[in-house]
């Protein structure tokens, strides 16, 4: 089992066709299928099948492309640190963030860290907290954001941010950022909510049995677009973050106020592997990551939250005066 034949084999997955692999890995197709055929020898199993719609994985065949995509990118992130600018901090990093927090967060840390260091590639990966401590678990990232998560055997969690759940509605509402709504008001009218088992959803959950209100859940969903893209429709109020429908209160499309009696808090954390060594590009992105938090919470862009962590906790960056 060699490099070549592993770049193959996912390329080979990605693209669902051993000509199509073969242009993009600028060999001829009797080659990609002469380094699919050895590896499936050397197995003992077939990775892939033929199907109408091109190559497809076996079950064998997605849990290695899965260990061979983390193995390639290993060894690309091992090649970016040893063959360093002097001076520089390189290497890839990937990491997460929450999707409520991704539209304010994404461009100001990308720019931040093609400023200070333009050596360091990031990979930046949204979803719900759930699954992005999994992916953390896995290996698939180098640090995230999660929430209401304390540290465990796999995983440190150092707190930054705590902010408020609030109450969404339409434009008619009247809903305010200074005038708080009682959960139980909220409950009284149809709910839009993330689906059970959802972090967020088990926040609201327990918010509801401690107002002793009964909610009406007309829908629910994954997606906290289509929450709100619910909402504006007409199909009822929601609860989410305040980072996640800043934007949308300020222009003017939907109406929010902070939750209360009881009211309703979530923390954000930042979330890095216990074992192994953590790379200085890590190391710095995490830095960076933090000071955008902290400048986001400072200049009020970030509603009704409280940071947990403060600049002087960050070190300043290399070079600076």
């Amino acid at each position: 089992m060699d490099i070549k034949q592993l770049k193959a084999l996912v390329t080979v997955a990605e693209v669902g066709s051993v000509t199509r692999a073969a242009e993009l890995l600028h060999l001829v197709q009797p080659a990609v299928t002469r380094q699919i055929r050895t590896l499936e020898e050397e197995l003992g199993v077939p990775l892939f099948e033929r199907t109408r719609q091109g190559m497809r994985p076996t079950e064998a065949g997605a849990i290695m492309v899965d260990r061979a995509r983390r193995a390639l990118n290993e060894l690309e992130r091992a090649r970016a640190e040893v063959q360093p600018t002097p001076g520089a901090v390189t290497g890839i990093v990937t990491i997460g963030l929450l999707e409520s927090t991704s539209d304010l967060l994404s461009e100001p840390l990308v720019s931040a860290v093609a400023h200070h260091h333009p050596g360091v590639e990031l990979r930046l990966m949204t979803a719900y907290s759930g699954h992005l401590q999994q992916w953390l678990d896995d290996g698939d990232l180098d640090l995230t954001l999660l929430y209401n998560l304390d540290s465990t055997p796999s995983l440190n969690a150092r707190p930054l941010v705590r902010e408020h759940l609030w109450a969404v509605a339409p434009p008619s509402a009247g809903l305010r950022a200074d005038r708080p709504v009682p959960f139980s008001e909220a409950a009284s009218h149809p709910l839009v909510m993330p689906a059970s088992g959802h972090a967020l959803r088990t926040l609201i959950d327990g918010a509801a049995a401690r107002a002793g209100a009964a909610m009406d859940v007309v829908v629910q969903t994954n997606s906290m677009r289509v929450q709100k893209q619910l909402v504006l429709a007409g199909h009822g109020w929601t609860v989410l973050p305040g980072v996640g429908i800043a934007e949308d209160v300020a222009q003017g499309s939907l109406s929010a106020a902070p939750l209360c009696e009881p009211d309703v808090w979530r923390s954000i954390v930042l979330g890095t592997p216990r074992s192994g060594r953590t790379p200085p590009a890590v190391q710095v992105v995490a830095r960076e990551l933090v000071r955008q938090i902290n400048s986001a919470v400072t200049q009020g862009r970030w509603p009704s939250a409280q940071a947990q962590g403060t600049a002087a906790d960050v070190p300043p960056h290399p070079g600076a005066s």
